[in-house]
């Protein structure tokens, strides 16, 4: 989600400045003291006058973020999905670059699906090992200007490492842009034609 606030955190019955970061799975706090706070930990999470009440077993714990607390609560019970991480409209055109589990192929039914020379709002290329990567020239051929080509792979493996898809992009002339948590399993890395070459 990327969020962030200067803030006061109330725990322990300290009260800490920092800074407050609201992720897809945790909420972290930095500052005089470091606390990590994961989503799916989380017992209830309320707003009050401009203060986040986080109840979780170690807790609870106040964060003072003003206006931003409502957007917070909001944000943690209504997470976005996969396909809003991910840029998925409907009406988008999209193609796909190796094997999709159905889940992911349910989620692009409001999409139109192509093929051949056609460009591409979004591309998906599934890359299981480091060889996958070389259709990436290839496919960002049929990217349209301000289209998106995801690389999606599994995480904590040698078969691929973060380090080698972003050489592939870079190498392709791509530049990247995001990093979105695609499955327990998986970690999908945007990479997009820079507006120099658009």
């Amino acid at each position: 989600m990327g969020q962030e606030v200067n803030c006061r955190m109330e725990y322990q019955r300290r009260t800490l400045t920092g800074k407050a970061y609201l992720e897809t799975d945790y909420i972290l706090f930095r500052g005089e003291q470091s606390l990590k706070i994961s989503i799916k930990d989380l017992q209830s999470v309320t707003a009050r006058d401009g203060l986040l009440h986080l109840n979780f077993s170690g807790g609870p714990a106040v964060l003072q973020l003003g206006a931003a607390a409502e957007k917070w609560v909001h944000k943690i019970l209504h997470p976005p999905s996969r396909g809003d991480k991910l840029g998925i409209k409907p009406g988008l055109t999209v193609r796909l670059a190796g094997e999709f589990d159905h889940g992911f192929l349910d989620e692009l039914r409001e999409v139109q699906r192509v093929a051949g020379k056609v460009k591409a709002d979004l591309i998906f290329l599934a890359a299981p090992d480091r060889a996958a990567l070389g259709q990436i020239p290839r496919l960002a051929g049929t990217l349209k200007p301000a289209g998106g080509l995801w690389v999606v792979y599994p995480k904590g493996v040698q078969a691929i490492r973060e380090i080698e898809v972003l050489g592939a992009g870079r190498a392709a002339g791509l530049k990247d842009t995001k990093v979105a948590s695609f499955s327990p399993t998986h970690t999908a890395l945007r990479f997009v034609i820079p507006v120099s070459a658009r």
